[in-house]
């Protein structure tokens, strides 16, 4: 019996290949609570690499399967999150209250906050490259009434952008670069501080504009 961490993108391609960037990719864009603790970031990019053979080892898994199974996880996970929040995300959302599920909170605050200001595609497409928004935008844009097919257009651009250019830029940078396995943590830290920065610098612009005057 193979131990697999969800939590772990080096553990669940282990154990599932890309079947599980399908399944991880799915969770994270659809499924509340639980899909804020998966890695959607720190899963692709080093599945990318993976994809990349070099001249002393083969490949460990195929490109176009990782990229059909990105593909299919976020946009489908998408609609679902966006159907969850239609029939109750909101209630969900408004009883988040437990420890566990402050994080979801603000995410969805956060979420919220770019609907309002870019308008629902840019925000919807933006979100997809910021980690936590990206799990409660979707049911976010169901509660808040975003139109459907506004919705499904600019979601699936988002998640195409997001998980073919994190699966290309591994298998880039696999294919280029001998041996990158062994910078390849190193690699995943910095890609996920740089897809939190979009969020630490929001909440430092609404913490600015809360101080008294």
């Amino acid at each position: 019996m193979i131990a697999v961490n969800p939590a772990s993108g080096a553990s669940v391609l282990a154990a599932f290949g890309a079947l599980g960037v399908l399944l991880v990719i799915f969770a994270e864009s659809g499924l509340l609570v639980v899909g804020f603790f998966l890695p959607g970031d720190a899963l692709l990019f080093p599945a990318g690499v993976l994809c990349a053979g070099s001249g002393q080892e083969p490949a460990r898994l195929e490109l176009w399967q990782v990229m059909v199974c990105a593909a299919v996880g976020a946009v489908a996970g998408g609609q679902v999150g966006f159907a969850v929040g239609r029939h109750g995300g909101r209630a969900l959302l408004a009883r988040a209250s437990h420890r566990r599920l402050e994080r979801l909170e603000r995410g969805s605050a956060h979420a919220e906050r770019l609907l309002a200001r870019y308008g629902y595609g840019k925000a919807i497409v933006i979100g997809r490259f910021i980690p936590i928004v990206r799990t409660v935008l979707h049911p976010a844009a169901g509660a808040l009434g975003v139109p459907v097919r506004t919705f499904t257009l600019w979601q699936a651009v988002g998640g195409l952008l997001w998980s073919q250019s994190l699966v290309l830029a591994g298998y880039t940078l696999g294919a280029s670069v001998p041996s990158v396995d062994d910078y390849l943590l190193p690699l995943v830290a910095a890609i996920v501080v740089v897809s939190f920065l979009p969020l630490l610098l929001e909440t430092r612009r609404t913490r600015r504009g809360r101080r008294p005057r």
